[in-house]
């Protein structure tokens, strides 16, 4: 199948949580996290955080040297070009996307959607088109030909700063799958946007002590503690 590279997009810039990728979260900064769990991951070859190259994402790239990490810095609003010349960069046939707001992110679930993605013969395959699981679980594998041809093709700047809607946007120009869970969890909001989300996942970090979990054993202590899921409930998803 060739070079399976993820890219995890980061930035510090945030509307609504400014820094959030180097706030502490148990102990590290979630960006930590987010690269440590997905490194666990099986069927990738390569992690790459994808920052931008704003002033401000220095210290993004700083932490990424310090932990020996692969980092591409490029265009801070326009995604789709920034994961495009990484994925050049670092010889991808397979780009799987995860954002570094998603502390919770679950290897098992992104070995999954890579499966599924090379078993389909799918241009791009997700967990979230269809919702099931817990936002902030959401990976995406796609083709470097399905990046390469939405980078050439897409002319809307609003999908350009979120990299693949130009894909999942153009059912009838790329074969699309999606990884569907038994139980719809998509009510329960885990990816950190704003304080509250960060509360919330302090919560959870700190009653389990590590990252090691798993997203099940998230789902069990929720259910001793449903209280917590109030919290961030309230949070809505920014459109785009």
């Amino acid at each position: 199948m060739g070079k399976t590279v993820a890219l995890l997009q980061a930035r510090m810039g945030s509307t609504r949580l400014p820094g959030k990728i180097l706030m502490d979260l148990g102990g590290k900064p979630m960006m930590d996290r987010v690269v440590t769990r997905t490194l666990r991951a099986k069927k990738l070859d390569e992690v790459v955080i994808a920052t931008s190259d704003l002033p401000g994402d220095d210290a993004t790239a700083a932490y990424c040297a310090e932990r020996g990490w692969p980092v591409f810095r490029g265009s801070s609003e326009d995604c789709l070009d920034r994961f495009y010349k990484a994925a050049i960069k670092h010889q991808a046939d397979v780009v799987v996307r995860v954002t570094c707001d998603c502390p919770m992110i679950e290897p098992e679930i992104i070995d999954k959607v890579v499966e599924l993605y090379e078993t389909s013969g799918a241009d791009y395959a997700t967990d979230w088109l269809t919702p099931s699981f817990p936002r902030g679980l959401a990976a995406e594998a796609f083709s470097f030909k399905a990046l390469e041809r939405a980078w050439k093709e897409d002319k809307n700047p609003a999908w350009r700063e979120h990299a693949t809607p130009y894909i999942y946007g153009h059912p009838e120009l790329f074969k699309l799958e999606d990884l569907v869970n038994d139980t719809d969890y998509s009510w329960m909001r885990w990816t950190v946007d704003t304080p509250e989300d960060m509360a919330f996942a302090r919560k959870i970090y700190e009653a389990i002590g590590h990252d090691r979990f798993t997203w099940k054993e998230v789902i069990a202590l929720l259910d001793k503690h449903p209280e917590w899921l109030e919290i961030n409930g309230h949070i809505v998803q920014k459109k785009l």
